[in-house]
């Protein structure tokens, strides 16, 4: 823009000058002074309007470097007030990020929500049962999961917990569950119980609120006799868990009352499979089985059995009893495995040579199975 300006301003100087010497030329030398004056004037007044013209330059200049300085300024500001912004923005959210941490912090510090279990010598169910732990908070169970024990004695877990706070749990018990069709409160069957002190309960079958007994005391006899039957050779095939005081038979078995969910079974490990004599509740009263028992008579009004007929597979009936395994168990009341449950408060190997008719102790079975709630 500038440069069209002296362009002109050069062009109207150039007519100006002649203008002048047109004039001179036409006047002759007469006039030459006064032409030399008008020149004078013409070239003074060409002068003073290219040097306004650069004055208004130089101000539309500084004008446009004003407007640059504005300009930068005006960026200036607006970056600075982006940086703070984001400044702000990082602040709010590390803020808020903080504030997220401290919270988890103090859910983990009151509220437990899980539980850590370990156990020790805990046997698997049959396919109908699982485990179900619970949680007992203000004298209520809450679930904290089920599982079932691998024969490799791994867990394997179904489901998880139904409480997300578990931190004021004052008890931690173990019960036996049906599979399918679980009624959502805890079943009869408690396996193993222990008081949480610091959030770590020690698991046995000994407090209230699983078997209530460590079963220490309790303590028994069985004879070898097959009273089913009329044939003599077989005396050796039959186990009955009585004593015979003066030919008499009476209770052989010293064991506490069961809580519910829970009954004795007798078993002959034979040949190392073993073979229910039958389930009861009462030592002094008869079991639930004798379908392995001769047909000839019936047997006394006591737990035991002959093993005379319908042998499982892998087995002979009669058979020797002598070198066998007799166990009495605590199995669950509802219970589809076919071999004895983890509870084995008595057992005793028949020793060789044993006669029949005579008295074998019991002894003290496998220890029970322990474990460790720790709620995390």
């Amino acid at each position: 823009m500038f440069s069209s300006k002296k362009e002109n301003s050069r062009k109207k100087m150039a007519a100006l000058l002649l203008s002048t010497a047109l004039v001179a030329a036409a006047c002759g030398s007469d006039t030459s002074a006064s032409v030399d004056a008008a020149a004078a004037d013409a070239t003074a007044q060409v002068e003073e309007a290219m040097a306004d013209e650069e004055a208004m330059e130089d101000e539309a200049m500084a004008d446009d470097e004003a407007m640059a300085d504005e300009d930068a300024m005006e960026d200036d500001a607006m970056e600075d007030e982006d940086a703070m912004e984001d400044d702000a923005m990082e602040d709010d959210a590390m803020e808020d990020e903080d504030a997220m941490e401290d919270d988890a912090m103090e859910d983990s510090e009151g509220a437990a929500q899980q539980v850590s279990l370990e156990f020790d010598g805990l046997e698997p169910l049959g396919e109908d049962f699982v485990y179900e732990g619970w949680v007992i908070v203000d004298g209520n169970p809450y679930s904290t999961g089920r599982f079932t024990i691998e024969a490799d004695g791994s867990r394997l877990y179904h489901t998880g917990s139904d409480w997300d706070d578990l931190s004021a749990g004052t008890a931690y018990v173990l019960t036996i569950e049906p599979a399918v069709g679980d009624d959502p409160a805890p079943a009869d069957a408690h396996v193993l119980a222990g008081d949480l002190v610091d959030g770590v309960a020690e698991l046995t079958v000994g407090h209230p609120a699983a078997l209530g007994n460590d079963f220490s005391e309790a303590g028994g006899q069985f004879v070898l006799a097959t009273p089913t039957t009329t044939v003599e050779d077989d005396e050796l095939s039959g186990v009955w868990f009585i004593d015979i005081v003066d030919g008499a038979a009476t209770t052989g078995l010293d064991l506490p009352e069961l809580p519910a969910g829970w009954v004795y079974e007798g078993w002959a490990v034979i040949d190392g499979q073993p073979v229910s004599t039958g389930r009861f509740v009462d030592p002094a009263d008869a079991d639930d089985f004798n379908g392995f028992s001769g047909t000839d008579a019936t047997g006394p009004n006591y737990p035991g059995e002959d093993f005379i007929q319908n042998a499982p597979d892998g087995l002979e009936f009669p058979t020797d009893l002598t070198g066998s395994t007799i166990v009495i168990s605590i199995e669950p009341e509802d219970d589809d495995s076919p071999a004895p449950f983890a509870f084995k408060p008595l057992a005793a190997e028949v020793p060789a040579g044993t006669a029949d008719h005579v008295g074998v102790e019991l002894g003290a079975g496998p220890a029970f199975p322990t474990g460790t709630a720790t709620l995390n």
